[in-house]
């Protein structure tokens, strides 16, 4: 089944409103399952007028998930009746009285076996609004944390990738197996700077046959 013919399913199955033949493309393209569930949110929710709703419960939600481990647990078990998870989340969905299309992606990936992407989509869809909004996602990752004069300093550089109409959403993360360096990922770029790349990258020379 074509791409495009799968995200116009899921945005019908996502949206309670009639006409959602016509998609709503969103500002950035993206792909696999994470992706095209969060593609067709973005679609149903525009055209039911809940961007900023839908954002809102999925953060609360994502904070909930990850906070709970036996939530967690149960949304991805394989032995969890679909149809029956299907009906306690939306009845858990209209309590907490949410939007209707994070209701139904909620129902609609439980009916379907995904809820364990659940957090891969919250951020997908994190990652459109962001653009929606002109807003650039970067993520750097350091071996030790950043103080508040290194992060402006490289705020201000990575600026300078950006178009006028846009900000810098920065996140940033500690991993100390990279040895020092960065690691920044910033729109669809990726640049490793990490010394752990470069011992790797001196060591396969030194290990070459002469």
């Amino acid at each position: 089944m074509a791409a495009a013919t799968k995200l116009s399913m899921i945005a019908r199955s996502l949206s309670t409103s009639a006409p959602v033949a016509q998609m709503v493309k969103p500002p950035v393209q993206l792909f696999g399952v994470e992706g095209r569930y969060a593609t067709a949110l973005y679609s149903a929710a525009t055209k039911l007028k809940q961007l900023e709703a839908v954002e809102k419960d999925l953060v609360q939600i994502q904070a909930a998930v990850r906070g709970n481990p036996t939530v967690k647990e149960s949304l991805s078990s394989p032995i969890a009746q679909k149809r029956d998870l299907a009906a306690a989340l939306k009845e858990t969905a209209r309590q907490a009285k949410l939007a209707d299309a994070t209701s139904n992606l909620l129902e609609l990936m439980a009916e379907n076996g995904r809820l364990k992407r659940l957090d891969g989509v919250i951020n997908a869809f994190k990652t459109i609004m962001a653009a929606h909004r002109g807003e650039v996602v970067c993520e750097v990752t350091t071996a030790k944390p950043m103080d508040d004069a290194q992060r402006k300093q490289l705020e201000t550089a990575l600026k300078a990738f950006l178009k006028p109409n846009e900000t810098i959403l920065l996140t940033s993360k500690v991993d100390p197996t990279i040895l020092g360096g960065l690691v920044v990922s910033i729109g669809d770029k990726y640049v490793d700077m990490s010394i752990s790349t470069k011992v790797k990258k001196y060591t396969d020379l030194i290990s070459l046959p002469c």
